[in-house]
Formats: structure tokens, C-alpha cells, sequence
């Protein structure tokens, strides 16, 4: 890509799309564009082909996506795989149909098999029950790799499938109904440590700008400020799952690395390579976050994957591997999560 080169950033205001911006503004590309959701609804097909007809960009970034978690999931399907069809179909078929350079569409290491063969090589796609949990969300993203890949093979275009790991960083959603696991454990842990100390003008600030608490959580937030004994915050699940986590800045790099460096028409893979479990990533947001009560995890809630670990192995043979190490990621996320409220 050349610095004057016209590039779309579809879901620039979101968690990927937030830092691929800045990672392209940093390196001095000069004519980046984007769109809110307000401006231009990528479920619209109408909509979408005449942005692309005017604007006529050279290089997409696809980011846009309607994500969450376990809970958001399992409460919305129809939604998950509906908005993602529409989304990244109509993406991908302007952008063939006004000849884009290149496209990078960001996958999802959720779609890979529920018991995938561990660490997850690309070439295991579709060779296994989805997780159940994601299964709508992982068949949407599915479609679109395949989308990708079929366009490059008929019309010869240059379209990429990236598969991201657990991505965390500014501008993720903390919305505690619908957050992953990363960032719903940094507010949990702050709004604990918040009310301990009585602070329910931080809490409301902190409603207004991240949602609305559940009443379950304020219930327990209530117990916790009043308390004169130990003090504690509660987490789903076992703890034992191992999940793996990047930065979202070392994510974009990547990205932006790729699209630079890379036109196979193979999946990557974008990771660390290492891996945790729950109840030690719990313990290193509860060191970061400064949260002194106790951490308990209420078993009647679903795990989901136990373990989810990619094999990195294609694109660190590339040229490319991660700069931030987990603690200091989480401990950045938090400083810019606390500067919000």
C-alpha cells in the first residue's frame, strides 16, 4: 500500500477496526475513510454498492462485525448470523464488483471445531462440531472465509481471511450482558474495588458511559459496600478453561502487516501462541486493577470451548510475532478504561 492509497476502514469505530486506524495514521497513510453506522448500514446493499461506486477505495479493511459473548450469544442468534451475513456479503461483492486491490476480512478463532486438536492449525476449519454457544456467529464468519476464498478462485481478486485470537484493548465493549471475558473481569473487578470504598458517584458515571449494570451485579455490588467482612467478585464458569489473548494494537499490526506482506489465498492464523486459564487471567486483572477482596466462580454458568489456542506457526514463518506481553496489555486497557469515567 502506498501512503496516498484510498483505504476503507469498515467498523472503524470498534475494538479491531479503533486500531487498525491508528496503527494506519501512525504509519502516515493520508487517505483513510470510513463510515459510522449511522452514515452508511452494511446490511443495506443499496447502501453499500453506492458508497462503493462513489467512493471507489483501493484497499478494505472488513472489521465490522456484531460481536459478543457467551451470554449475548446465546440470547440473540438471529441476530449474530443474520447481521454478519449482510454485512460481510455486501462488502465483499462491491468490492469485487468496483475491483478493489486487496480486502483483509477479520475471521474468528470461535470457528474453529469445538474440539479442535490443540494448538488450532487453519487447516482444521470445518473438520468439526462448531461450540454451540457461537455456533450462529462462527457459521456467519465461515461463510465469509469461504466467500473470500470462492471470489479469488472465480473473479481472481485478492481477498484475505485472518483468524484473530481473544482480542482485548481500547475501545472494547465492557458492557457487562454482551463484553467478552477479558474486559466484563476488568469492569467487574474496578466496579468491586469502586464499591468497597463507597464511590456510587464513580458507579453511575461508570453506567453512563460503559451500560447499565445488571441488577444481579449491583445486587452484589451493594452487598459488597456494605460488607464488614471479606469482600469478594464472582465469575462464571469452572476457571479451568485456557484461552489465549492479544493485544488489539498487536492484532492491527498484524493486519496492516499482512496486507502489505502477504497474497496467498490460505487462512492465518493471528495469535500468540500461549495460553492461560480463566482463573489466572482473573488473578492478573485482580493484581492490575489493585481489587483486594476475594475472587470465587459460580459453576452453574457454562465454560464454553475449554481450550481455544492457535498455532501460529504461517505467520510468524512470515516475519511477523507480538510485541506487548499479556500484563502490561491488560494493565494499558485498564488505564485507558479508567480515564473513560
Amino acid at each position: 500500500m502506498r501512503k496516498t492509497d484510498k483505504i476503507y476502514v469498515a467498523g472503524h469505530k470498534g475494538l479491531v477496526g479503533s486500531a487498525i486506524m491508528r496503527r494506519l495514521v501512525a504509519d502516515g497513510y493520508v487517505n483513510v475513510i470510513t463510515r459510522t453506522r449511522s452514515e452508511l448500514d452494511l446490511t443495506d446493499q443499496r447502501a453499500v454498492a453506492d458508497f462503493f461506486a462513489k467512493e471507489k477505495p483501493q484497499y478494505v479493511f472488513l472489521a465490522a462485525a456484531k460481536v459478543g459473548g457467551i451470554w449475548a450469544n446465546n440470547t440473540y442468534p438471529a441476530e449474530f448470523i443474520y447481521q454478519n451475513l449482510m454485512i460481510q456479503s455486501n462488502v465483499i461483492h462491491q468490492s469485487y464488483v468496483h475491483g478493489i486491490t486487496k480486502l483483509l476480512f477479520l475471521g474468528s478463532s470461535c470457528v474453529y471445531p469445538k474440539l479442535a486438536m490443540q494448538p488450532i492449525k487453519e487447516e482444521y476449519l470445518m473438520t468439526g462440531p462448531l461450540e454451540p454457544t457461537n455456533s450462529p456467529y462462527a457459521m456467519a464468519k465461515i461463510a465469509g472465509i469461504e466467500m473470500c476464498s470462492a471470489y479469488n478462485r472465480q473473479y481472481g481478486t485478492r481477498f484475505m481471511a485472518v483468524m484473530p485470537t481473544n482480542l482485548y484493548g481500547p475501545n472494547d465493549n465492557f458492557d457487562l450482558e454482551s463484553s467478552h471475558v477479558l474486559p466484563a473481569m476488568i469492569r467487574k473487578f474496578h466496579l468491586a474495588k469502586v464499591a468497597a470504598r463507597g464511590d456510587w458517584a464513580a458507579i453511575e458515571r461508570d453506567e453512563e458511559r460503559f451500560g447499565l449494570i445488571p441488577n444481579e451485579q449491583k445486587k452484589s455490588l451493594e452487598a459488597l459496600a456494605n460488607s464488614t467482612g471479606s469482600t469478594k467478585v464472582v465469575l462464571w464458569g469452572t476457571g479451568s478453561p485456557r484461552r489465549e489473548f492479544l493485544h488489539v494494537d498487536d492484532a492491527a499490526d498484524a493486519c496492516a502487516f499482512l496486507m502489505e506482506n502477504y497474497d496467498g489465498n490460505e487462512l492465518v492464523n493471528i495469535g500468540t501462541g500461549s495460553d492461560l486459564t480463566i482463573r489466572e487471567l482473573a488473578e492478573i486483572i485482580k493484581h492490575v486493577v489493585d481489587f483486594d477482596g476475594a475472587l470465587s466462580f459460580d459453576v452453574s454458568k457454562p465454560d464454553g470451548t475449554l481450550r481455544k489456542l492457535l498455532d501460529v506457526s504461517r505467520l510468524r514463518s512470515l516475519g511477523w510475532s507480538p510485541k506487548l506481553d499479556l500484563a502490561q496489555g491488560i494493565s494499558n486497557t485498564y488505564q485507558w478504561y479508567i480515564k473513560q469515567v
